[in-house]
């Protein structure tokens, strides 16, 4: 080495930090809310080869398939990539999720020579396509969900490609919306150009060059290490995508094997359904990504995720499948197929990894649309955000509360306030959904959310996809499921329960009831500390009857106090009854 260790991880880091700050100059520059509120999306870096050597925290789907987008990029364009261009790429079979997530590549180049490319994948609100916010419940082929950018150059040699930019900005609804998100997307990517750019000056290219391949070295090896840690053989789980498919009520079965060897990890997908003619398709860049996620929480999740750490795990998902659609097969709700690529992973091995996985959770994203033109400004508006739920039990702690679901594991809820205050809506009701309750057990599931949002424009469109619905979230080791997800609307003072709506419209006063699930239980209820039971009570988590009849435990409903002989002959009895 030409370098010694310690300035060596400087440089390691400093490639790092050069991610993150990719990251907040996108977040404090974009112009939608989806970005700058709820940060959904994902930055990252490779090397020249195109293997992922630094990422900054995002959106996990979309954290998993930028090294997809950079090999495109390599694999399209070969020897006509140069200083100053940028591509831009979001048709999902090869390097993506749906249309909606928008990759920017940039090469970056020291001397004429490429060193690595910087990526910037963002959801735009609106690309076009059959309905407003341009993802469509209802889609039956790619073609109805927007503009497909087939890694293009949308900046030529430092030039903006001005034909590109016209044609995206003539099949959005909201132009200066894009127009403004895009040009954030690729001012930040210059800034991590740059950081890169000053570390090559610093300590020399073939230092950082150097730095790349050690990060992929170390990571490799350090998963090499944690995977000799897990428990060997194969482990099998199955289930159903129950997401109101388009055209059908029949859910969706798949399934998957995992096989972990000292060597491999390795994910089949094999006898999973066939692509379907509804948008609930995972591209497999985004089953890829929905596995790397499960797969570092049970390696370490405080690992770098880079091309080294990921290089033990194998992914087999047969084309024409729902984790490996081909063209025309839609994917714009594709988070419902990308949610159960991680969930069937974590089913199976949650049972034998309990310190890592917990029981299952809300899953779906329930993403939401409400959208429009704004009467008092004359301006469209849109709100594009998922919805939180509840995660499940732990072998030893009960579940997380209104948190969003796996896939969107690093994005946040949106300001109420700054809703109310820049579009005509009023979230008239956000609580802790106790209604519906959780998957109760020796540690009970989280809790999910209840949001109402009240239209108070002459007209809004809303767009909502519900999954998790009849299949609910599963429970470990004699714990109870949690309820399920579902959505109310109310119209006219006519209340109706919906699992998909697309672009439907809403007029003033009418309300949309978003009521997420609690996570599934974990252990026997009846094992629960009674203590425990009685601080749920205080906190108005659970009534005096689901106290009884599901824990076993008498509470006093005047002392707030619990009767102990009481309670230890219930659970006695119940134990008796429950066999």
């Amino acid at each position: 080495m030409s370098v010694d260790p310690f300035t060596l991880e400087i440089i390691k880091n400093g490639l790092v930090v050069a991610n993150e700050e990719m990251f907040w100059a996108f977040a404090r520059t974009a112009k939608s809310p989806v970005i700058y509120e709820v940060y959904d999306f994902a930055v990252g870096m490779t090397d020249a080869e195109g293997n992922l050597v630094a990422q900054a925290p995002g959106v996990p789907a979309f954290s998993g398939v930028l090294d997809f987008a950079a090999r495109e990029v390599l694999e399209k364009w070969g020897d006509e990539i140069y200083p100053g261009d940028v591509f831009v790429s979001n048709v999902p079979y090869n390097s993506g999720t749906h249309l909606n997530d928008v990759t920017l590549i940039m090469p970056m180049f020291y001397k004429d020579e490429l060193i690595g490319l910087v990526l910037n994948k963002g959801h735009w609100s609106e690309v076009g396509g059959m309905a407003f916010g341009s993802w469509n419940p209802n889609a039956t082929e790619i073609y109805q969900e927007g503009l497909q950018l087939p890694c293009v150059k949308l900046y030529e040699e430092g030039k903006p490609n001005k034909s590109v930019v016209d044609i995206i900005l003539e099949n959005s609804r909201l132009p200066d919306y894009t127009y403004g998100d895009m040009e954030a997307q690729a001012a930040s990517m210059r800034v991590a150009a740059k950081r890169v750019k000053n570390l090559i000056e610093k300590y020399g290219l073939e230092n950082v060059k150097l730095a790349m391949k050690k990060i992929l070295e170390d990571g490799e090896k350090y998963a090499r290490f944690r995977l000799k840690e897990l428990p060997k053989g194969e482990f099998e789980a199955e289930d159903y995508i129950d997401a109101a498919i388009a055209g059908t009520d029949e859910p969706l079965y798949v399934r998957a094997k995992i096989t972990i060897t000292d060597e491999k990890f390795i994910v089949d997908f094999t006898g999973s359904a066939e692509q379907v003619m509804s948008p609930i398709n995972s591209p497999f860049p985004a089953t890829v990504s929905g596995v790397r996620e499960v797969y570092m929480a049970i390696m370490d999740p405080h690992a770098y995720p880079t091309g080294g750490f990921f290089k033990p795990l194998e992914i087999i998902a047969p084309e024409g499948t729902v984790f490996h659609p081909i063209k025309p097969a839609p994917t714009s709700t594709d988070w419902e197929g990308i949610a159960f690529a991680t969930d069937l992973v974590w089913r199976a091995l949650a049972p034998h990894v309990p310190d890592k996985l917990t029981a299952g959770h809300f899953l779906s994203i329930i993403a939401t649309i409400v959208g429009g033109i704004n009467d008092k400004t004359g301006e469209p508006f849109a709100i594009v955000e998922p919805q939180p739920g509840g995660w499940g039990a732990g072998y030893d702690m009960d579940g997380t509360s209104c948190l969003v679901a796996c896939g969107d594991g690093e994005t946040y809820i949106a300001s109420t306030e700054v809703y109310e205050r820049n579009f005509p809506i009023l979230v008239e009701r956000y609580m802790v959904n106790t209604k519906d309750g959780v998957g109760h057990g020796k540690f009970r599931g989280g809790f999910g959310v209840i949001r109402d949002y009240r239209i108070l424009n002459s007209q809004a469109l809303v767009t909502i996809q519900v999954g998790r619905h009849d299949f609910p979230p599963w429970s470990v080791d004699g714990g109870l499921s949690g309820p399920g997800n579902k959505v109310i609307i109310y119209k006219d003072g006519n209340a109706q329960e919906v699992r998909r709506i697309s672009a439907e419209v809403f007029k003033r006063g009418d309300l949309v009831s978003i009521r997420t699930s609690g996570g599934g239980g974990w252990g026997d209820p009846l094992e629960r500390d009674p203590k425990l039971v009685l601080e749920d009570y205080r906190n108005e988590l659970i009534t005096l009857d689901v106290a009884e009849k599901i824990y076993g435990v008498v509470i006093d409903p005047e002392k707030i106090e619990i009767n102990w002989e009481a309670t230890e002959e219930l659970r006695k009895n119940l134990r008796q009854e429950r066999g």
